[in-house]
């Protein structure tokens, strides 16, 4: 309605493409708020056969849109593994054939079916016509059980004991036995079956000039990841699938197109002699903050109904800027790069305003949702990787209340004290448990991210595994709030030393700027104390080999300091004991120094920690080396 707030209008849809095109409103949702990717450029063009990406990085949201929007293809069919379906296929085996060139004939006689169905009903539809190939598929998908409506697992079951035993082949003009029985082995049998059915498939796609006459039929497999798990079977299963696949693109040549949707930790696991064959097929799908910006952008539009701007959106329903970050920076770097995690953020930001009843989201919304995103990220970390990395929980304790900024020597220290116990726990997984071992795994699954010169880079894309050379590790920013990492590096905070006075003295109010007079040798101590902070913090600015947040929050610290002095030396911090205050800042230093000599971070860490230490023996000089006048300065 006109007078409802933005915010109440504005929704980004459901965090699976599933739910988003069934539910009433949220399937024009995604449709309306579909933004067409280069993967999805790539797919409706069949420039690509292997749509490859993580686990909500939107592959499921490609196949969804292409079956709702492929009004140019001649057909299209979707092929979903149930548990049933997919237990049919890992125990499929014929004799005389390996497991992945088993399960290929199995995927083969799956697409030949659909491909038989479809003709059936499309040689009338779009051709006016039914030659006698058409005819033999009716005829063949009859005597074989598969022209009524059964689900995918039945028809996989009846196809299994088909090649298994004997398909009916009379249609194709070829009597039962055939001769068949007299093939070396099961598996040769099957395969000479099977390729009658696939000959007479073709011959109908052919007698009709599909290959001509219009777009091909799409044919498109997805979910498999609800039916794999890391045993050889499910591999054979997913290996086997390449392999029909491909072969079947071959054999019917431009009638069939085919889409297999994979997720990349499952395909990256497949190894097998055919594997470099494949390469020009796939297609990585890879978001970047700016596309998934324009996402964020598309879907609220849908949803509200108006023609909706940026600045509207990030500048009226949304707060400019969080902790003077600008507000979509924040959000989506806080992101891993796919769009789930992304609705699934902004989502949460909206509801968090609505239950505290406002017509707006605040800064404060934005934080409070943070750390509850981010506790869902870590667990849903743990729970994609839960297969073939079963130990991931139990190595995110190493990162808990540290600085999110982890040198590789500091990451030794920790995993030496909890190794022992990883490898009671997780034996079969021994040899992947070592330092260098998880290191590659947190890294593959988007956990830490690795510094190379100014940048700091996380698993995708064309970038290198992590080096033996590379010493400083980032955790990913997702992940810190639920971690309690929200600083760069694990350093004690100033505590300004005349706001500590003032309250023990109780003489917090009542005090006039600029009517303190500073006696020689305290105003010179003081001077002292902000030349050290000017050099401390020229170090730090030099220190290139220390990443930019460190440097931060190392000039942060500093600066505060800084800021102590010379309020004091402005007359505005009357309660004041100057040599209290050098040996505090002394003391800082000291205990600064220790913190980054005992973080094993870079050289540059190292120059800073020693540029520290010489102003502190620098500053206890000036004092006349004394320890000042409370336990609480003694250095």
């Amino acid at each position: 309605m006109a007078d409802e707030p933005l915010l109440a209008r504005v929704h980004f849809g459901r965090e699976d493409a599933e739910r988003d095109v069934t539910d009433d409103g949220y399937g024009l949702l995604l449709r309306g708020g579909f933004l067409p990717t280069a993967a999805y450029n790539a797919a409706v063009r069949g420039r690509k056969m292997l749509i490859i990406g993580r686990k909500g990085s939107g592959k499921s949201a490609i196949c969804m849109q292409l079956m709702a929007d492929g009004a140019q293809l001649a057909g299209k069919a979707l092929v979903t593994p149930d548990e049933t379906a997919g237990e049919e296929i890992r125990r499929f085996e014929l004799q005389g054939l390996p497991g992945d060139s088993a399960k290929a004939l199995i995927w083969r006689y799956v697409f030949a079916v659909h491909a038989a169905r479809h003709l059936t009903a499309h040689a009338k539809d779009a051709h006016g016509r039914k030659p006698d190939s058409v005819k033999a598929l009716l005829r063949f998908l009859k005597q074989n059980g598969e022209l009524d409506g059964e689900g995918l697992a039945e028809r996989l079951a009846k196809g299994a004991k088909g090649l298994q035993t004997s398909l009916s082949l009379e249609a194709f003009g070829i009597k039962a036995g055939l001769g068949l029985g007299q093939a070396p082995s099961e598996g040769a049998r099957a395969q000479r079956q099977l390729e009658v059915v696939e000959r007479g498939v073709a011959q109908a796609f052919a007698d009709l000039g599909c290959d001509t006459a219009h777009e091909p039929l799409l044919v498109m497999v997805d979910q498999l990841e609800l039916v794999w798990s890391a045993e050889p079977d499910s591999n054979a299963m997913v290996i086997g699938l390449l392999l029909a696949a491909k072969h079947a693109a071959s054999r019917y040549g431009r009638s069939v197109r085919f889409l297999l949707f994979l997720r990349a930790d499952i395909y990256d696991s497949l190894s097998f002699g055919e594997g470099d064959k494949f390469h020009g097929d796939e297609l990585r799908i890879a978001w970047t903050e700016e596309a998934l910006h324009d996402l964020a952008l598309a879907r609220a539009r849908a949803a509200a109904g108006v023609e909706l701007t940026a600045e509207q959106l990030w500048r009226e329903v949304f707060p400019p800027a969080v902790a003077c970050e600008e507000m979509p920076d924040y959000v989506f770097r806080r992101c891993l790069p796919r769009p789930r995690d992304a609705i699934q953020f902004l989502n949460l930001c909206q509801d968090t305003a609505v239950n505290h009843g406002r017509d707006r989201i605040t800064e404060q919304d934005v934080l409070e949702a943070e750390f509850q995103f981010s506790a869902w990220k870590l667990k849903d970390l743990h729970l994609e990787y839960l297969v073939t990395h079963p130990f991931l929980e139990n190595l995110f304790p190493l990162f808990q209340n540290q600085g999110y900024v982890v040198s590789r020597a500091a990451l030794t220290s920790r995993f030496e004290a909890a190794q022992e116990t990883l490898h009671r726990l997780f034996p079969a997984y021994a040899d992947a448990l070592t330092l260098s071992g998880i290191t590659d795994v947190l890294y593959d699954v988007g956990f830490l991210g690795v510094r190379r010169g100014n940048d700091v880079v996380f698993a995708g894309g064309h970038y290198l595994p992590v080096q033996p050379h590379e010493t400083e590790f980032h955790i990913h920013p997702c992940f810190r709030a639920a971690l309690g990492a929200h600083s760069a590096i694990d350093l004690r905070r100033y505590e300004p030393v005349v706001a500590v006075d003032r309250l023990v003295q109780g003489n917090f109010f009542g005090f006039q700027s600029g009517t303190v007079s500073l006696p020689n040798r305290d105003a010179r101590l003081l001077r002292e104390v902000l030349r050290s902070c000017e050099s401390v913090l020229a170090q730090t600015g030099r220190a290139v080999a220390l990443s930019q947040a460190a440097r931060d929050e190392i000039a942060g610290e500093i600066n505060q300091v800084a800021h102590d002095v010379s309020a004091i030396l402005a007359g505005t911090e009357p309660s004041f004991d100057a040599d209290e205050q050098l040996f505090a800042t002394a003391h800082y230093f000291s205990s600064t120094a220790a913190q980054l000599t005992a973080s094993g971070l870079t050289d540059g860490a190292q120059e800073v920690a020693h540029r520290l230490e010489e102003e502190v023996r620098r500053l206890r000089r000036l004092a006349g080396g004394s320890y000042g006048s409370t336990g609480n300065s003694g250095l």
